[in-house]
């Protein structure tokens, strides 16, 4: 499940990342959200191009919510795929993903529509899923203002992947949105403190007080952790959900969540692509100076483009 050794580029990238600790507090995650829009603004000065970006606010539950729309180089309409970025639904933004969402828009040929969601420990569960809900719905009601020919695909990175996941279950469930495919990017889905990539890789990005951490801030009440809208491997049927395809990575403490839900859509019937990265570690997806991580780029944007026919429609 992990190669040898990481890929020296990715472990660059992590050394680097180490030089900032996670901070286990209100006051040191505020300082820390301060210091990643700094570094994100230096990392975002060139970033590859796309047809056009349009930045504008969606309908939320509680409020209107930032979103960003990149449109690939083409004529449109186009299939359109929801993005909500990873961050332990603590931290991250629109910007610490947009060199992702631009190569998945250009590689796709689909548009992307990255949003933000309310993040805890101000906004805890369920916030960030009926944000995410929510704006699936917007999308998929109104194609036209995403330039959108109707179709909708949901995709996501780590808590993202969680609430993509999450998104079409709960569309399954409820008579809704109909989502042609989900793109789940080592999500934090179905995680143990015994699982052996927990054991093993716990410390490399996310330590186990990390993940610890991430838990008590997002969740109010240890019930809600067994809520299938927080974590869809607690449903016990899986299968109306859309397509999918689930990526993790070798030396990733949720490797083993994620492989387990992969199985779990396969078992319920859910076409299911699954795909693991030996080499690479959690995050690895937002790392600009990583090869592999364009590869997967490359990998999940062509999922994509075939199971919305982008290419021969084009």
């Amino acid at each position: 499940m992990h190669a040898d050794e990481i890929d020296p580029q990715a472990l660059e990238a992590v050394e680097r990342q180490q030089r900032f600790p996670m901070p286990h507090s209100h006051r040191g995650l505020k300082l820390l959200r301060l210091l990643s829009r700094a570094t994100t603004w230096y990392q975002n000065r060139t970033l590859p191009s796309v047809g056009a970006t349009i930045d504008r606010t969606i309908p939320g539950p509680a409020g209107d919510l930032d979103a960003r729309l990149y449109l690939p180089d083409a004529d449109g309409p186009f299939p359109t795929v929801v993005f909500f970025h990873g961050g332990g639904y603590v931290l991250g933004s629109i910007a610490t993903h947009e060199w992702l969402c631009r190569h998945l828009a250009r590689e796709s040929g689909c548009a992307v529509l990255s949003v933000d969601y309310r993040l805890a420990p101000e906004h805890p569960f369920p916030a960030a899923v009926e944000d995410a809900y929510a704006a699936v719905e917007w999308t998929a009601a109104n194609p036209e203002a995403v330039r959108g020919d109707g179709r909708v695909a949901v995709a996501g990175d780590s808590a993202g992947g969680a609430l993509a996941a999450v998104a079409s279950l709960m569309a399954a469930e409820r008579d809704g949105p109909e989502i042609e495919y989900q793109v789940l990017l080592y999500p934090g889905v179905g995680v143990e403190d015994d699982h052996q990539s927990v054991e093993e890789h716990a410390g490399l990005v996310l330590s186990e007080a990390d993940l610890q951490w991430f838990r008590e801030c997002y969740f109010e009440s240890d019930v809600h952790e067994r809520n299938p809208y927080a974590d869809p491997t607690n449903a016990g049927d899986v299968s109306g959900v859309a397509p999918a395809t689930v990526l993790t990575a070798g030396f990733d403490p949720l490797r083993d969540g994620g492989k387990a839900y992969a199985e779990q859509l396969v078992s319920d019937g859910v076409p299911t692509r699954y795909e693991n990265y030996e080499d690479m570690v959690h995050g690895f997806m937002t790392f600009r100076d990583v090869d592999r991580a364009y590869e997967a780029i490359v990998d999940v944007a062509g999922d994509l483009a075939d199971a919305l026919a982008v290419r021969g429609s084009q």
